[in-house]
């Protein structure tokens, strides 16, 4: 883990952006000795293409197993 204070991440922060690329470093950012944010590689994004996806869950408010009375059919069908 790399820990700079902030004027020296803005300095740095090339070689600090190449040192998590390249190395999987993590930069600690401290502001008077006070950690105040962490930089580090983003989590690989992983898709399980087995798995439903749930933006494409519908749910159904009745049976529809359930057979329509009389009043629920077209007029022109009854």
């Amino acid at each position: 883990m790399i820990v700079v204070n902030t004027h020296e991440a803005k300095t740095k922060l090339s070689a600090l952006l190449a040192a998590i690329q390249e190395k999987g470093e993590i930069v600690l950012i401290c502001r008077n000795g006070k950690p105040v944010a962490e930089l580090k590689a983003p989590a690989p994004h992983r898709v399980n293409r087995l798995e439903p996806d749930p933006s494409l869950r519908v749910e159904l408010k009745y049976d529809p197993t359930e057979p329509l009375n009389e009043e629920e059919w077209p007029a022109d069908l009854r």
